[in-house]
C-alpha cells in the first residue's frame, strides 16, 4: 500500500521592477518587463572596503542614460 501526503510549494512571481534611483515602477507582464532595465549584481572582492558584500540594484533606461552621460570616458558603441 502507498500513502501520499500533499505538499504545497511557495513560488515567487515577479510583478514589477522598481528603479533604485528614481523609483519608477516597471510592470512585468507574463514574466517579461514592459521596459528594459539595467540589472546589476556586484560581489565585492578582498581588495575592497566592502569585502564579500553583494550589492544588487536596477536602473530604468532614463536613469542609466543619466548615469553614463556623466562618465569622463564614454561607453563605446
Amino acid at each position: 500500500m502507498r500513502q501520499y501526503c500533499t505538499e504545497q510549494r511557495q513560488t515567487e512571481k515577479l510583478e514589477k521592477i522598481i528603479c533604485n534611483k528614481c523609483g519608477k515602477e516597471i510592470p512585468v507582464i507574463g514574466g517579461i518587463p514592459a521596459e528594459d532595465v539595467l540589472e546589476v549584481e556586484k560581489r565585492w572582492g578582498y581588495h575592497s572596503r566592502k569585502d564579500n558584500r553583494v550589492d544588487c540594484f536596477d536602473l530604468c533606461e532614463d536613469c542609466y542614460d543619466e548615469l553614463v552621460s556623466g562618465f569622463q570616458i564614454q561607453i563605446e558603441d
